[in-house]
């Protein structure tokens, strides 16, 4: 028997977020190479400065990436650009295996880093462009929980090349070749997995996508009356769009509504930086020494760290799923607010006790509190805030400007991710514990700027959110919005009324629309008159 739509639909949004796996996993396996000896020895002994420049590598890879998969994804599709991306993955895999000196590896780490500026980006934007309205957030914050899953691999991989290997080179080697195990069904078999409907329809190829929407949505009945639907709404769209400009940078930087679109969601990316993520799991340049001086305060070896860390990735995973699970009925501006408070709570109480007890006889007691405050951070962080920042921006800008402002809003984590990663190690050896302050007050006020400027969009047709902006004020608590389930559009569509203008366009005795478009018995429908 064949998946129902939506179950089908999921997979293909779960296969796509391979991707997400290749991040994961590269984060969390970095920390637990640097220490090998033979790893040390190849890379040249480097000092801590270049060791930091060999992980800020990967970002600065991830930073050049986005506007290439962009360009890519938005003149020969989204599956070709994903494709490319997984290539790339495997060269920058490879060089890191292979890696016989520094500079070998740093190639290795840009390359990476490259790829996966480009998958973490064309995860979402194809995964929000299959997807039904009522399981757009659980398709798009698969991004997270698949990148959960890669630093959960990628933390027991590490403890164990760790505790058996700690000298040799399959202690590093061998864990860097298992990252490109992800990338090589991504790129054989992503051609067998629909192209995103909305791309085929915004580049004229309207037979292809009504046949893209029919397998995805309607087991491929082209007749299918939601199907009809939706390839309206959304020819509808894409031809307003192209009235205006097909200039998708013009379109981005003229038009206030789009302008401030990209404005939130830059500022959502670079927010989820400012809750001190890098620091509260390791992952800025010198994330090791920082995790392992925390629990050296406790009377635990580096063998020990990267097994409780290894703890974290599994509550971050819990968050996570419960994310993907729950976002479309709590919506999205809910778990991003609690999260955020939820974090500067954390970094509050981390804060306190790094000043009153970093230097008294209950610095073991303090150690351990300080170790369960990084655990709730980053269970808070993975339930709300770690998925809502990728999936939040591709569902608020429309078809024509989809991928090149994602590529700039996801500029924006790279960018706050480095640059936050440089100035960490320098501020923490200058002013100490009184550097956490930034996150915990960070945390709070990325709350007040979800609750003051950011729309919820539960529920809602990609197609609807050029308008629905425009309905919306800057501040959001004053505009009269009716928030929506989020099954109310689907049920208009089964009933073939399209949300964006309210027509119904098929099923209803008389309908002055009947005309527009009609259901055919034959194997394609030919909507380009629509």
């Amino acid at each position: 028997m064949p998946f129902s739509p939506k179950t089908y639909t999921f997979l293909c949004g779960c296969f796509a977020a391979l991707g997400s796996i290749l991040f994961g996993y590269d984060l969390g396996i970095i920390a637990s190479i640097l220490p090998n000896t033979d790893f040390l020895r190849v890379t040249g002994h480097p000092n801590a400065n270049y060791l930091g420049f060999i992980v800020s590598a990967f970002l600065l890879g991830a930073f050049v990436g986005c506007i290439p998969a962009a360009i890519l994804a938005d003149r020969y599709g989204r599956r070709l650009a994903i494709l490319v991306g997984s290539i790339v993955f495997l060269l920058g895999g490879t060089l890191q295996t292979a890696a016989q000196n520094k500079g070998m590896m740093l190639a290795g780490r840009f390359f990476a880093g490259f790829s996966v500026g480009m998958l973490s980006q064309l995860a979402p934007l194809y995964q929000s462009e299959i997807a039904h309205p009522s399981i757009r957030g659980r398709l798009t914050t698969l991004q997270q929980f698949f990148l959960g899953i890669g630093a959960f691999i990628a933390s027991f991989v590490g403890y164990g090349c760790f505790k058996n290997y700690p000298d040799g080179p399959a202690g590093w080697r061998l864990p860097l070749a298992l990252q490109m195990a992800p990338a090589i069904p991504l790129a054989a078999m992503i051609f067998l997995f629909p192209e995103s409907p909305r791309w085929l329809c915004k580049v004229g190829r309207d037979n292809d996508a009504i046949n893209a929407l029919a397998r995805l949505h309607a087991n491929g009945n082209i007749n299918n009356i939601f199907v009809q639907s939706e390839i309206y709404e959304l020819k509808l769209s894409v031809d307003e769009e192209a009235r205006l400009t097909k200039n998708a940078w013009r379109q981005i930087f003229t038009i206030p509504q789009n302008l401030r679109r990209l404005f939130l969601g830059f500022v959502l990316q670079a927010s989820a930086q400012f809750t001190g993520v890098s620091r509260a799991d390791g992952y800025s340049k010198r994330g090791v020494e920082d995790s392992t001086s925390v629990f050296a305060t406790i009377g635990i070896d580096a063998s020990k760290t990267l097994l409780l860390q290894s703890i974290n990735s599994i509550l971050a995973l819990i968050g996570q799923a419960a994310c993907v699970a729950f976002v479309d009925r709590s919506g999205r501006r809910k778990p991003l607010i609690v999260a955020n408070i939820v974090s500067g709570m954390t970094f509050v109480a981390a804060t306190g006790i790094q000043a009153t007890y970093a230097n008294s006889k209950h610095k073991i007691s303090a150690g351990w509190a300080f170790v369960m405050m990084t655990w709730i951070f980053n269970f808070a962080f993975s339930s709300g805030i770690g998925p809502l920042s990728w999936a939040y921006p591709v569902e608020i800008l429309n078809t024509g400007i989809r991928a090149k402002g994602t590529a700039l809003t996801s500029m924006g984590a790279w960018l706050f991710n480095f640059f936050i990663g440089q100035i960490s190690p320098i501020a923490l050896q200058n002013i100490q514990w009184k550097y956490y302050i930034v996150f915990a007050v960070g945390g709070f006020t990325n709350a007040l700027t979800i609750y003051l400027f950011f729309p919820e969009t539960k529920g809602r047709t990609l197609e609807e959110m050029d308008a629905y902006f425009a309905r919306t004020y800057w501040i959001v608590p004053l505009a009269e919005v009716e928030t929506i389930d989020h099954r109310a559009r689907e049920q208009d569509f089964a009933q073939g009324i399209v949300p964006l203008t309210k027509e119904k366009i098929i099923g209803g005795h008389g309908s002055q629309n009947d005309e527009k478009l009609d259901i055919v018995h034959n194997e394609k429908v030919d909507v380009s008159s629509v």
